[in-house]
């Protein structure tokens, strides 16, 4: 547990003293365990739960102290990395580290697991939730969503990535989340290749169901959504104080004419359909055969407004964060065959 606070080896060491005729003493060992016991929290807070509850807690026990620590649940991350047989362990890891919390929770992502139950479970434990984001959470419905964001007054940032549902939990959270600015309501994108007329209202009734309910957003992400035309100018028209834009992938969108104009003026960040999606954890482009023709930047050749001057430039589309720092990414977490014993990781014996 100890490392040299110079970060390089002793040849290196070496190599550099001889080169500056100097000789330097070996920098002093750092003991990570004397790390003042705020500090540490404030680290672990930043992985990912199943680290904590698998390894982090039984290095020794003043990191086990540590880990029982409120603090360091105040925000958690937690996901399956494709193992069905998971589902179940992680729901409970997941209840284990909500009870942790005490209510401080602020901050939760959930990718990949999860139902209706765990959602009724983590809203019932803490009211002070600020972010909610759900990835793929197939098994989340409607009324599950609804019944937890009713909990949530406080709630400021709420993040639907690839999950199925349908406009009536965007109604819910403008009705009990007054504070909410920040909604990411991603999808997969797909480009029709004939459009019945009747069915436009049915397409656009997510982003006229956000200008309707959500008047007070400041950040909207809408990647790969099939809206129109239609359903972008009731956003323009309901959300008067939304200052960034993503709408990457939404290929039913043409911002030819007045409509880009008007969003050029009223948009302080936007990012257009045809840009990159480098940089999303997840891929959202069709398959090539949804094309009807290749979409380039072409389509967008009329449009007489300078975009470069408020466009995003790199990295993923910016949103207000409640705590510092990010998520950490594990690439895994699972022992070697991809299964273990919860109660192993939450039941200390001899430790």
């Amino acid at each position: 547990m100890a490392s040299s606070s110079s970060g390089l080896g002793d040849s290196s060491l070496k190599d550099r003293s001889s080169a500056s005729g100097v000789v330097s003493p070996e920098e002093p060992l750092r003991n990570w365990l004397e790390l003042p016991r705020e500090v540490t929290a404030s680290i672990f807070s930043r992985l990912v739960a199943t680290e904590i509850l698998k390894t982090i807690q039984f290095v020794c026990r003043s990191w086990f102290d540590i880990c029982k620590d409120p603090l360091v649940w105040r925000k958690i991350n937690m996901y399956n990395l494709g193992e069905a047989g998971l589902n179940m362990v992680l729901d409970r890891m997941c209840r284990h580290a909500v009870n942790r919390s005490r209510g401080n929770l602020v901050d939760i992502n959930i990718e990949y697991f999860g139902n209706d139950d765990l959602l009724k479970y983590i809203t019932d434990s803490c009211d002070q939730i600020k972010r909610l984001r759900l990835a793929c959470c197939y098994y989340v419905s409607d009324e599950g969503l609804i019944e937890a964001i009713a909990k949530l007054p406080l709630l400021e940032e709420l993040d639907l990535t690839l999950c199925s549902f349908s406009p009536e939990p965007i109604e819910a959270a403008g009705r009990y989340c007054p504070r909410l600015r920040s909604l990411k309501l991603n999808c997969q994108a797909y480009r029709p290749w004939h459009r019945d007329p009747d069915e436009e209202l049915e397409i656009n009734e997510e982003p006229i169901s956000i200008a309707k309910h959500m008047p007070e957003l400041r950040h909207l992400q809408l990647l790969g959504n099939p809206m129109t035309n239609i359903g972008l100018e009731a956003i323009l028209d309901g959300c008067r104080h939304l200052e960034s834009l993503d709408l990457r992938q939404c290929l039913s969108i043409d911002l030819k004419g007045k409509l880009g104009k008007r969003c050029m003026e009223q948009i302080k960040y936007m990012r257009l359909p045809h840009e990159s999606t480098k940089g999303f954890e997840f891929r959202i482009e069709p398959d090539a055969d949804d094309y009807p023709y290749n979409l380039s930047d072409d389509c967008y050749d009329d449009f007489d407004g300078d975009w470069h001057s408020c466009c995003f430039r790199d990295g993923d589309f910016v949103f207000d964060e409640y705590l510092d720092g990010e998520f950490d990414d594990y690439s895994d977490y699972g022992s070697g065959d991809g299964s273990f014993d919860y109660d192993y990781f939450t039941v200390p014996d001899d430790f």
